[in-house]
């Protein structure tokens, strides 16, 4: 079923859901996901059932898996990684009279859910009237704290209406739920049925704690929760635990008018090393801090924590109201996933649901680091801390490949590789392009350069080598990367895919400058001037293949002539679950933005022209089966003049989870298409380009937005952008000095805190005309239900 703007309206500071749809529960869930990287809470409903999915996650709290092979191989990966659904502390269970608050029995009068993208929460009310005819209301707001990194809290307020009603509400923490089934793999089953087992448990009267560990991974948890309670007259409050369930049971008697209302505060933390008493001491001192905070300390510093955020990473967006609420949900939850992730993963669907088996991709590096590295770099610079945490791992995975260098996986939780197919996982040697770049555009943006000296030199020096050690020379002295895949997985393992050999030539550059700047660090690295000047040299001779007779880049050697897809014969969408790869590799057909993303990632080495014909030849063969796809295909056709064709796949990119356009967003939201839309704005309509280590913007809107405004931090500097269809605004909010120099459509362009500077606009004129898409993937419009 279509999420519709029916049941959840178009607001710019809320996800609101006005109706309760069970059909839609799964989906629901994960929009109305909270999380702040370390804790993830599902959208489930308070009282547990009935739910799609039910999901308390951890970041990197895994369990290990096998991975199957019809036949096995050298090198492949032998355990894979899944993320477990650990002990649920969201349910509170109530009781009217002796009839369970259930939506699927009496009559649910009314119902609300809220995302509040500024405050943080999500709250809920409903009016219910039971079998029995006994009517209460029942307002939740929960919230996982940005600022206490183990913390999440629930206030939850039973009420009374029409007559007396004795209300019990059980507050529980649930360990080993049942899990719908996802997989036909009987092994996959029974490693992920009751993942958990039991350690230790304790209780008070009104708190408890359990504590459990993995089986195959041998990681121990703990949760715990506390009350508090505010009710008029007499109530009863008792506390039970078990191996996998601890209960606190509140008894009451309410009259017309008369609320219950219960503060719940709820601690996770989990740990490889640390013993059973300190990670139960660690918990409880967080509950005790949590407590100490109380409920509306922890909404006020919640507020707090994101107006600070907001301020500097606010896009606003005038006459399109579906984009603007859907950037800041985006941007809401690319926050959630990383505040305080702290040296940990960001996943995929970060922490909102089990889809991939909750493992981080290139993704993260290539769409969710662009984001935060603009507007909450220290987040991104954690993220870059963990990568760097398992170079260790990355270099015994190649020299298991017998390389040299690093080889960091293309997917993974803890970071061993956990791709069990080697052409669209192993093969996809860009990662480790992708991940060294993220750490110079880190330095680059933020002009900090303590984290190259910390981890990133490392990081740049090892991924080098990993490119020396799978590229060659020919005769002609032209450098070559052969078996390699690119971000296209209908085109695998090839010979000089462009966006590879680019970012691998990138790659290897900005080692041999961070060497340049740490000459005793690389010393004491191995690192030699033969070395540096021998990663110079592959570089400057990588080759870029290019059509002469067609004009365009071919995303491979030999693509332009390979036969043509026939879209007119079998063809449902998407491909990889309807035909054989065998029939996909061999034909030019692809999954997702693969020369293109290079047009954007390496805007440098592109000419104008070149960009135009790119985008008009790989219009026509781009599926879009990836959701990373629309993003880049958006601020490409931005940047040669299809307005309008980029407002409508920024519309795809960003409505991808709120109107589960992939009908897949039970499973988790997408991170990195969520990121995706703050890029189509930005990048698309801004025109943000940084790969030659310049600010540089040239905005340019389509029809259907009157103006757009965003703000960007650039080396301690804070910019406001404002564009409409005649001029540009650049206001230099503050920096460590009055001036900056940015490049504007191709010129430079000196702003200063004094006052705003304002230029005109040149008209962006195609050089081509329009490009039609494969037939049936026409990107989607501006409004899913065919208006205008």
């Amino acid at each position: 079923m279509m999420i519709t703007h029916e049941a959840f309206p178009v607001e710019p500071w809320q996800v609101r859901e006005t109706r309760l749809d069970l059909d839609l529960l799964a989906q629901s869930e994960s929009l109305f996901a909270l999380s702040n990287g370390h804790i993830g809470l599902r959208g489930n409903l308070d009282e547990g059932e009935p739910h799609g999915l039910p999901g308390t996650y951890l970041n990197s709290f895994y369990e290990i898996r096998p991975l199957p092979y019809a036949e096995a191989g050298y090198g492949y990966p032998e355990a894979g990684q899944t993320v477990v659904d650990v002990t649920n502390g969201k349910i509170l269970r109530l009781l009217v009279d002796d009839e369970p608050f259930d939506v699927r029995y009496g009559n649910v009068i009314d119902h609300e859910r809220v995302l509040d993208l500024r405050a943080g929460t999500l709250s809920r009310r409903t009016q219910w009237r039971s079998p029995a005819g006994k009517q209460v209301k029942v307002h939740s707001t929960r919230l996982v704290s940005l600022t206490q990194r183990s913390i999440a809290a629930i206030e939850y307020v039973v009420e009374a209406l029409d007559e007396f009603v004795r209300v019990t509400v059980q507050s529980e923490l649930v360990a080993n739920e049942d899990q719908p089934e996802t997989s036909g793999d009987p092994r996959v089953a029974a490693v992920l049925r009751k993942p958990l087992e039991p350690v230790h448990h304790e209780q008070t009267d009104h708190s408890a704690l359990l504590v459990h560990r993995t089986r195959g991974s041998g990681l121990m948890m703990v949760a715990a929760m506390d009350h508090e309670v505010d009710v008029p007259g007499r109530v009863e409050i008792t506390t039970d635990t078990a191996e996998d369930l601890a209960r606190t049971t509140v008894i009451c008697g309410l009259r017309p008018g008369q609320r219950l209302r219960i503060v719940k505060y709820l601690a996770y933390g989990w740990s490889s090393l640390r013993s059973r008493p300190a990670l139960s001491d660690q918990v409880g001192a967080a509950i005790t801090g949590a407590r100490y905070s109380g409920w509306q300390g922890l909404l006020d510093a919640q507020r707090d924590y994101l107006d600070e955020f907001w301020d500097c990473a606010d896009v606003e967006v005038e006459g399109d109201p579906d984009c603007q609420q859907a950037v800041r949900f985006g941007l809401f939850h690319v926050l959630q996933a990383s505040a305080r992730a702290e040296r940990r993963a960001i996943p995929g669907k970060g922490l909102t649901g089990t889809g991939y088996d909750g493992h981080a991709f290139w993704d993260t590096e290539g769409f969710v680091l662009p984001v935060l590295t603009y507007t909450k770099p220290s987040a991104a610079a954690d993220a870059l801390r963990w990568r760097a945490s398992t170079l260790d791992l990355a270099k015994e995975r190649a020299a298991q490949l017998d390389l040299k260098g690093a080889a960091f996986p293309w997917r993974t939780i803890r970071g061993e590789e956990c791709s069990a197919y080697w052409p669209a996982g192993t093969a996809a040697w860009h990662v480790n392009a992708d991940i060294a770049m993220a750490f110079e555009r880190y330095r680059q943006v933020t002009g900090d350069h303590s984290l190259e000296r910390e981890c990133g030199l490392r990081v740049l020096i090892e991924t080098a080598r990993l490119w020396m050690s799978l590229g060659h020379h020919d005769r002609y002295g032209v450098w070559h990367l052969d078996g390699v895949t690119g971000p296209d997985e209908y085109t695998a393992v090839v010979r000089d895919n462009v966006f590879t050999n680019l970012m691998a030539a990138g790659n290897l550059r900005a080692a041999a400058e961070a060497c340049t700047r740490h000459p005793e660090t690389s010393r004491e690295l191995g690192v030699s001037t033969e070395e540096t000047a021998a990663w110079r040299d592959a570089a400057d001779a990588a080759h870029i293949p290019f059509d002469e007779e067609l004009g365009v880049h071919p995303q491979n050697d030999g693509f332009t002539t390979l036969r043509e897809w026939d879209f007119t014969a079998n063809t449902v969408y998407p491909l990889l679950l309807h035909e054989p790869y065998v029939r996909l590799y061999p034909a030019q057909v692809i999954k997702q933005a693969d020369l293109v993303l290079a047009m954007q990632w390496q805007s440098h080495a592109f000419t104008a022209e070149q960009k135009a014909r790119n985008v008009d030849y790989y219009e026509r063969r781009t599926t879009r089966d990836s959701s990373l796809s629309a993003c880049t295909q958006a601020v490409m056709c931005a940047e040669v003049g299809h307005l309008e064709l980029a407002h409508d796949y920024a519309y795809e990119a960003a409505m991808i989870d709120l109107r589960d356009l992939h009908h897949n967003t039970r499973d988790g939201l997408h991170m990195a298409s969520l990121a995706g839309a703050w890029t189509a704005l930005v990048a698309g309509f801004g025109g943000l380009r940084d790969d030659e280590g310049v600010l540089s913007l040239n905005p340019h809107l389509p029809g259907g937005i009157r103006c757009l405004r965003f703000r960007l931090r650039w080396r301690d500097f804070r910019v406001t952008v404002q564009v409409n269809h005649d001029d540009v605004t650049y206001t230099l909010r503050d920096g460590p000095h009055g001036t900056l120099t940015i490049r504007h459509a191709d010129r430079e362009l000196t702003l200063t805190t004094q006052a705003p500077t304002t230029v005109s606009i040149e008209p962006c004129k195609p050089l081509l005309p329009l490009p039609p898409q494969p037939p049936g993937r026409e990107p989607l419009r501006r409004r899913v239900d065919g208006k205008d």
